[in-house]
């Protein structure tokens, strides 16, 4: 467990032993749902003061149990329909003991859910009352988890043991029946994959990583997986109601001479029936049913064919609509412009153009650059300023030197723009009110006795900035240019806070230095 740093609790599994792994763990989840890391400390703490055996739900130990019990039942899911289908009571030893080890382990898990602490409904409590975690339990899963682990493994293994030792031909034959109906009675097993769905929303729900791409991770898995177990069952299936039959003369076994075959033969033949049927091809299935029993089991194919291609379709569908909102946005914006400048009549140059600046200015993703600082603390929003803009800033004669605070005021003045190569900024002798720092780009600075370029870092217009005067050149794009505008009014606005450096501005402004002023 993470070290859980503060003055209360520090619990690892060298102070609190094997508690630590019930304890929750310090990941992006836990703080998103406790808001800072004391407040998971006190979590802890809470815990270790009721007194009981708790497993948390952020806990080290819920993580690796979910992630275990997911294995367990997705074997159980692939290997139980194969071996009441093709292995005909011959699994083997390590079969059986899988299935006793599987068995006991879905007993325990139903004792420990009551000793599971869960997620409110609001998600923004853990429930750690012994009372509440058996209520609820007791009225959602426990009747599904209790089904699922009726512990036919034991009943099998020593039915099998029983079988091999009984040397009466009689009593054999019973003991096969016997076996054969416990081997039907054991698809009730398949109860399990109720565990597999929770399992997943519990992994999704938990992750130590709460993003959006891996919830659309597990999404897409646990998709896939259920299609996979559905083509895998309906191939079991396909073989093993002509088996209940003994295999008559007419059925496709005996038709595919696959009575003696492999198991690997014969769970091919049917998963590709299976599918034929799924996907309406008859291709594979080309002989009508012979009797009513293959006749249902072909449009029970037909219908769970339907059912999973709605269901991948509807999720594809929704998982589309959700992937990259940012660009969808841009494309119906982009396509509302259009529209505009078709109705206006403007000339292809300039649609061009515009489409052109607003590729250059969004990059194909639509957002409000004004609605996400909004929304930000003003801290945050300081930072992100610093980390853009400061150090062009500081290139600024009158700005170098001066206080932190003054810098920071005015870092959050500065306006995002974005100049198109060719595009005029600034016009010479035209009145300006704004000062440009160039983040990335070039631009040329002509006036009637020089020319001069200027790139990343540099700056121009701040006597504009100073005096509200009129610019001294004409400033244009050689590229396209990313910049930030302070104006004469934010300007005057942030110097109102700071009367001490608008004296040394207006000293500032009485001398007309070589300097680039435009």
């Amino acid at each position: 467990m993470e070290k859980l740093k503060g003055p209360a609790v520090g619990c690892t599994t060298a102070t609190c032993g094997w508690r630590a792994l019930l304890l929750p763990q310090l990941n992006r989840q836990s703080l998103y749902m406790y808001g800072s890391e004391v407040a998971v400390e006190n979590e802890c703490i809470r815990q270790l003061q009721s007194g009981v055996f708790v497993i948390h739900p952020f806990s080290l130990m819920r993580s690796y149990y979910i992630m275990c019990m997911m294995a367990i039942t997705f074997l159980n899911l692939i290997g139980i329909p194969m071996e009441i289908a093709f292995l005909d009571g011959n699994s083997g030893m390590a079969w059986e003991g899988f299935n006793v080890f599987s068995d006991t382990l879905f007993l325990i898990d139903v004792a420990l859910n009551f000793r599971m602490g869960i997620i409110a409904e609001d998600g923004e409590e853990a429930i750690l009352d012994i009372k509440r975690i058996r209520v609820s339990y007791l009225r959602t899963w426990f009747i599904p988890d209790v089904i699922a682990a009726f512990p036919i493994g034991y009943i099998l293994l020593f039915a099998d043991l029983h079988y091999h030792s009984d040397d009466n031909p009689s009593k054999t034959n019973k003991m096969m029946r016997i076996l054969m109906f416990v081997r039907i009675l054991s698809l009730i097993r398949l109860a399990r994959v109720s565990r597999l769905v929770r399992f997943f929303n519990e992994v999704e729900k938990v992750s130590n990583a709460n993003l959006e791409v891996v919830r659309l991770f597990f999404r897409i898995l646990s998709l896939f997986m259920m299609i996979f177990l559905l083509c895998h069952w309906n191939g079991c299936i396909q073989y093993f109601v002509p088996m209940l039959e003994e295999f008559p003369t007419d059925c496709w076994v005996r038709k595919e001479n696959l009575m003696n075959a492999t198991v690997i033969v014969k769970y091919s033949w049917g998963v590709f029936r299976a599918l034929s049927q799924m996907i309406a091809l008859s291709y594979g299935s080309m002989d009508a049913p012979t009797n009513y029993v293959e006749m249902w089991i072909v449009m029970v194919s037909m219908v769970s064919g339907c059912l999973m291609y709605t269901v991948l379709v509807a999720n594809a569908t929704t998982m589309i609509a959700n992937i990259d909102p940012a660009a969808k946005e841009y494309k119906s914006k982009m396509s509302r412009l259009e529209h505009y400048m078709a109705f206006m009549k403007l000339p292809p140059e300039l649609q061009l153009r515009i489409n052109n600046y607003y590729q250059a200015r969004y990059g194909g993703k639509w957002f409000d650059e004004k609605d996400v600082m909004d929304t930000v603390s003003s801290s945050l929003k300081e930072q992100i300023l610093e980390v853009m803009c400061s150090r062009l800033l500081r290139k600024v004669p009158m700005f170098q030197n001066r206080e932190e605070n003054f810098i920071n005021v005015v870092l959050l003045k500065l306006e995002y723009e974005v100049f198109q190569e060719g595009d005029i900024i600034v016009r010479q002798n035209v009145p300006g009110y704004r000062m440009f720092f160039i983040d990335h780009g070039q631009v040329l600075v002509e006036t009637d006795s020089y020319e001069r370029e200027l790139c990343d870092g540099d700056f121009f217009g701040e006597t504009c900035v100073l005096t509200k005067g009129k610019h001294l050149a004409t400033v244009k794009a050689l590229t396209d240019c990313q910049c930030f505008s302070l104006s004469w009014d934010d300007f005057q606005e942030v110097l109102q806070g700071f009367p001490d450096v608008k004296k040394d501005l207006e000293k500032m402004v009485q001398l007309n230095s070589d300097g680039g002023l435009v």
